[in-house]
């Protein structure tokens, strides 16, 4: 194909006209018609079908089109937790599809593996297979996901490949003292969270006033 990066001019009208790249055009063209497999394997399966429902309207960004063959797609939605038997399906799955092809880890599971500290586990896709965009959640919001439905279109339009992970719009707590902890041991009772105790020291100082 030769260089991507020369520049082209498209005529617009009589009175002007519009400059750009090719490498640009493509990465345009290929942000909005992605064409999805859905790989659902756990319950984040429920959160994609309100995903995919009119309330949030995917077609706007152009992801709105499944396609149940890996050679007719190029981005995988990964939702769900992976076992050690599906992961032979998921590699191959994966290595069907076209060039160029994108992979989205739905929930935490496909993320990192979750909750599921096992051996039968997966512990993230990323051990499987190259992954561009992490959302997580347990299962994550439709709003998340739309997050990072549109950090892999800017990354598609600038052909950048490094992995992205989906921030929370806003910080819950402002220090890490207030996130709240698990203590290190069972019977040390000294061991609770600050936080926990001053709120229950309140709560037992508003039962006092009131029945006074």
């Amino acid at each position: 194909m030769g260089d991507v990066n020369r520049s082209i001019t498209l005529d617009a009208s009589e009175q002007g006209y519009a400059t750009t790249r090719v490498d640009a055009l493509l990465g345009w063209a290929r942000k909005y018609s992605l064409f999805a497999y859905p790989f659902v394997t756990a319950c984040c399966g429920m959160e994609f079908m309100a995903l995919t429902s009119p309330r949030f309207d995917l077609a706007r960004f152009g992801a709105e089109a499944p396609r149940f063959s890996p050679r007719q797609s190029d981005l995988l939605w990964v939702v769900g937790t992976i076992s050690q038997r599906q992961a032979p399906v998921l590699k191959r799955i994966y290595e069907q599809m076209m060039e160029p092809k994108y992979v989205l880890a739905f929930g935490t599971c496909a993320s990192s593996g979750g909750f599921y500290d096992n051996y039968t586990t997966v512990a993230g896709i990323d051990k499987l297979i190259p992954t561009d965009v992490y959302i997580p959640g347990c299962p994550p919001r439709p709003e998340a996901v739309m997050d990072g439905l549109m950090l892999l279109q800017d990354r598609i339009a600038r052909n950048e490949r490094r992995p992205g992970i989906v921030k929370p719009r806003f910080d819950p707590v402002q220090e890490a003292s207030g996130l709240v902890q698990l203590r290190r041991s069972a019977k040390d009772p000294s061991e609770l969270v600050p936080a926990i105790k001053k709120e229950e020291e309140a709560r037992v100082k508003a039962l006092r006033g009131g029945s006074t």
